[in-house]
């Protein structure tokens, strides 16, 4: 009786799996994502565990941020060309694509901490 699978198509099956399943975890956030928010950017690592970045989101705005990280898990802060200062945390999964490059997807959270347009809070009440 022979195998059904040869022992050299397990290791293809073996070696593809993880990108496979990256990119069956993408396509099901872009699925669950598509009314929210999206960006793209790129970050250098300076230091283990911290790197700098540029990114620009679906609004227009490009971003300068330095963020950190410990396993799946990071954060960071980060600044707009409209000044506003904002701060971020999420988690994601990434794989090499070769040449020391790594692509991958996350989710996340962030809120603006400084805006510089907005007016500040003012008292509804009359000052006598």
């Amino acid at each position: 009786m022979r195998p059904l699978v040869s022992m050299a198509s397990m290791q293809f099956i073996s070696s593809t799996a993880p990108r496979l399943a990256l990119a069956a975890l993408l396509c099901a956030a872009g699925s669950l994502l598509a009314g929210c928010a999206a960006g793209v950017g790129i970050g250098i690592p300076i230091f283990p565990g911290v790197s700098i970045g540029v990114g620009l989101n679906s609004g227009g705005d490009v971003n300068l941020g330095l963020g950190t990280g410990v396993g799946p898990v990071g954060v960071g802060v980060g600044v707009n060309q409209r000044g506003q200062v904002s701060a971020g945390a999420g988690v994601g999964a990434s794989t090499g694509v070769g040449g020391g490059a790594r692509v991958g997807a996350g989710v996340g959270t962030g809120t603006v901490l400084y805006d510089p347009q907005s007016k500040p809070a003012t008292d509804d009440v009359p000052r006598h």
